[in-house]
């Protein structure tokens, strides 16, 4: 697999596929983050994926395109779908919705993977669960009341990628997520239990931003999906994986 970026996705791309899947270019690189509205980033994100589409055209590649399946892409009056029609909140769900269609009327072979919030070793600081991680160990943690986020792990990202790719689905949109969007105070509650500390919460209200998201296709198309664990109990297995435990005696509190 050919890999575009160099960035926490990115990498794990590499480290998963290596060689496999060598007629596949997978575009990892772009803007990442929900509450970028800088024209510029979108503008070079937009040449990217025009010169990657024209490429795998011309060279009878398979473009993959990570799109997002966050609120800002479906909102609150879009069904959470990758077939039914889509209202994007802002401006980053729009500009992922452009790129989408540009891949998909491009004449190059496509795969577009709507994803929720990534979880897993090696992310960047700015993201997420290091964030509030970071932040709960401060002492002081600001909550987004009205906020939930679907949290997914890379690994299962890349399985689904990989089953996908293998059973040669391609020219479609695929959600890949957990389906289970969580308020944001609980993922704190689940990191302040693993870390043995409380934090002080500033609390900001926000509008309601709960987008529900199917799995319907991704079920349909790669059934050893429900292996993955998704369901109420998948917020849990995330934490318990990639919540750093303190240690004791320079040992870790976890087995």
């Amino acid at each position: 697999m050919q890999v575009i970026g160099g960035g926490f996705l990115a990498g794990h791309l590499r480290g998963h596929f290596g060689d496999r899947h060598p007629g596949v270019t997978a575009i990892a690189a772009g803007v990442s983050s929900t509450i970028v509205d800088a024209a510029a980033e979108f503008d070079r994100e937009a040449e990217l994926v025009y010169r990657v589409a024209l490429d795998c055209r011309n060279r009878g590649r398979l473009a993959v395109f990570f799109s997002t399946a966050s609120p800002a892409l479906y909102g609150e009056r879009s069904a959470g779908t990758e077939g039914g029609p889509v209202f994007p909140a802002s401006v980053y769900g729009r500009h992922k919705l452009a790129l989408e269609a540009v891949l998909a009327a491009s004449g190059a072979g496509w795969l577009t993977l709507r994803l929720s919030n990534l979880v897993g070793r090696g992310q960047r600081e700015h993201q997420l669960l290091p964030t509030l991680v970071s932040q709960v160990r401060s002492g002081s943690v600001l909550v987004r009341r009205g906020v939930t986020r679907d949290l997914v792990d890379v690994r299962h990202v890349l399985a689904a990628l990989d089953g996908l790719l293998r059973a040669g689905v391609r020219d479609t949109v695929v959600n890949v997520a957990s389906g289970v969007p969580v308020p944001v105070e609980r993922i704190i509650d689940g990191i302040e239990r693993r870390l043995g500390t409380t934090a002080n919460r500033q609390v900001v209200h926000r509008p309601a931003s709960t987008a529900a998201v199917s799995l319907d296709r991704l079920r349909r198309l790669l059934p050893e999906v429900d292996g993955y664990g998704f369901g109420p109990g998948y917020l849990s297995t995330v934490l318990d994986r990639y919540v750093p435990v303190p240690q004791v005696n320079g040992l870790s509190g976890r087995r």
